[in-house]
């Protein structure tokens, strides 16, 4: 996932989010961390052993909800056997497996799901806002493809995000997410139901980001799009952060902070991130920009 970032647009200015051209020119560039004057937690080592990385192996599909890899799946298949398990099997949309079993094991959707580094996105559910409803929807490649891409197409929008050009481009930035190991969840954003942003919820200390900052476990990073030009310029990028900011910090327990990377020139962009509660931390250099790091922490979410 690039190093992208949110804008809440002052005036005419669109709300867009920054980053790279693709996730491989973003792995390709990256470069020594960031001063670790910026914090006092140290970077950590994104290099995940073969065989941790190898549990987390799966097949998404294009609704964006993921089934077990081959290793965990050939682990169920044991354990069903032994417990003479009877598993439904999975629908799309919001439809979850479920089993049921011999002994007095809880149905499946009942525990956390192993395979999501996220907490499962797509579960999450409608948040409430100023401006109504947004529920973050994971992108379904056949269904949402057409408007991300003229979105991305569009010179305010592409300026900062890098991803013009033909859809298959755009396709590849977003199968590249959803055929992952879960660690970024491209999602739409519906505003009482329509489509109108797009979001991607990563794992920063993940991501190559966590190289240029003093990454801290389980931090999670937003970045946002607001497409529409309706929808520009009247500060929904603001209220839309805050309220996406606090649902992660509702639905992933472990996660203290949530941080973003808007470029250090996209004064509309750092604006929105303080009108949602984000603290400015420092600045730091990625392969594509000076970014503004701006981060929300759990200890102060009621305080700011």
């Amino acid at each position: 996932m690039p190093p992208t970032d949110a804008s809440a647009n002052a005036g005419a200015a669109p709300v867009t989010d920054t980053g790279t051209t693709s996730p491989t020119a973003r792995e390709s560039r990256i470069g020594p961390a960031a001063d670790a004057g910026a914090d006092s937690e140290d970077t950590l080592d994104l290099h995940l052993p073969d065989e941790f990385v190898a549990l987390f192996a799966e097949d998404t599909g294009t609704d964006g909800k993921r089934s077990l890899g081959a290793t965990a799946t050939a682990g169920q298949a044991s354990a069903s056997a032994a417990s003479a398990a009877t598993v439904e099997g999975t629908g799309t949309g919001t439809d979850k497996t479920t089993a049921t079993c011999a002994s007095e094991t809880p149905p499946a959707s009942t525990a956390p799901n192993p395979d999501d580094l996220l907490g499962d996105v797509a579960d999450w559910g409608p948040v409430s806002t100023p401006a109504g409803a947004l529920h973050l929807v994971p992108v379904r490649i056949e269904r949402d493809l057409p408007i991300i891409s003229r979105w991305m197409n569009e010179p305010a929008v592409s300026a900062f995000w890098g991803l013009a050009g033909p859809e298959n481009a755009i396709e590849e930035h977003l199968r590249s997410q959803l055929l992952g190991d879960g660690r970024s969840v491209p999602c739409m954003g519906l505003l009482e139901g329509t489509p109108m942003s797009y979001w991607e919820i990563y794992r920063a200390d993940l991501d190559p980001l966590a190289r240029h900052y003093p990454a801290r476990p389980h931090d999670t990073g937003v970045h946002l799009l607001i497409g529409g030009m309706s929808d520009r310029g009247r500060g929904l990028g603001g209220t839309l952060l805050r309220a996406v900011a606090d649902l992660v910090l509702d639905k992933r327990p472990a996660c203290a902070r949530v941080v973003a990377e808007p470029d250090i020139r996209n004064t509309p962009s750092v604006a929105a991130f303080l009108t949602a509660g984000f603290r400015f931390s420092a600045e730091i250099d990625l392969p594509a920009k000076r970014a503004a790091l701006m981060i929300r922490d759990r200890s102060l979410r009621h305080l700011m």
